[in-house]
């Protein structure tokens, strides 16, 4: 059962411009291609719109998501594949995998949010209304002040994902004090939200075999870092070539409009959403892949 627990207002203050400064450091750490396991449920973006104003249409589900997509001024994504029956990252044999993509040659990318210290109640209404599958990596420190406002997320069917207590950077600490963050995140998040999340990220990306060790330890499945990160209103490449590609990972973050500049949470939301559409891709579920 989740339990309420009051915040100080300072925290997200603090987190916002701090978190979100270091979070998107790129990573050096190359990505695993374990073996694989059996599929999970499948996410699909784009399905019927359950907002309010240009939100709720009549004429069924391809008109009501239209009419979804519209409030936001997008336009609906293409259904993603049915997930793979067999997971292309497997997990649970041997050392916990790090990923950056998922090995796939279809034109799908998943989409994932950093830290939790914003809580923009439009941002909840939006992704009720587009229905765009996305992964939650959560630090205790950026969401205690309002556990709820991700639990409202996680009822949409999105994932609950660990991004330790505190947000250190996990290479700077020894093995044990790893271990407790992580650990110790893992128990927050599940007596919160009620599962123990299966994905860790660690801050900054930054991390080490002890990461990965302690990681295992603590029943997290994968280590799962980025190839694009969100910045306001365009991405910010690790390859050359400056596009996406099949399978990638998209890091954003709960952004506020400090450090947006002005702008919305919403609005660097759907400027993200563009570019993935400009370029012939669609949304799907990082939970059934890995």
């Amino acid at each position: 059962m989740r339990k309420r627990s009051a915040g100080a207002a300072a925290v997200a203050a603090l987190l916002i411009s701090g978190l979100i400064a270091g979070c998107s450091t790129e990573s050096t750490a190359s990505p695993a291609r374990p073996s694989a396991e059996p599929a999970a449920s499948p996410g699909a973006p784009g399905g019927a719109g359950g907002g309010k104003g240009k939100g709720s249409a009549g004429g069924g589900p391809e008109q009501a998501a239209a009419a979804a997509y519209e409030k936001w001024g997008l336009k609906p994504f293409a259904p993603p594949p049915a997930p793979p029956a067999v997971k292309p990252v497997g997990t649970g044999a041997g050392q916990v995998p790090v990923i950056s993509d998922i090995p796939t040659k279809d034109k799908i990318v998943f989409v994932t949010f950093d830290d939790g210290a914003e809580k923009d109640p439009e941002f909840v209404e939006m992704m009720r209304d587009l229905k765009v599958p996305f992964t939650m990596f959560l630090t205790d420190a950026a969401i205690k002040s309002d556990y709820g406002y991700f639990e409202r997320l996680a009822e949409l069917g999105n994932g609950v994902a660990n991004h330790t207590l505190g947000h250190p950077n996990l290479r700077t600490l020894d093995a044990s004090a790893q271990q407790r963050e992580i650990c110790g995140q893992q128990t927050r998040l599940a007596e919160e939200y009620g599962t123990t999340p299966r994905l860790l990220r660690p801050p900054y990306g930054n991390w080490n075999e002890d990461t990965r060790a302690a990681a295992g330890r603590c029943g997290v499945e994968a280590i799962v870092l980025w190839r694009e990160s969100m910045q306001i209103t365009n991405m910010q490449y690790q390859r050359g070539d400056k596009k996406l590609h099949p399978g990638d990972i998209i890091l954003a973050h709960f952004r506020g409009p400090a450090d947006l500049k002005g702008t919305s949470m919403t609005e660097m939301t759907a400027n993200m959403l563009r570019r993935i559409q400009e370029q012939g891709f669609t949304v799907a579920r990082l939970e059934d892949y890995v």
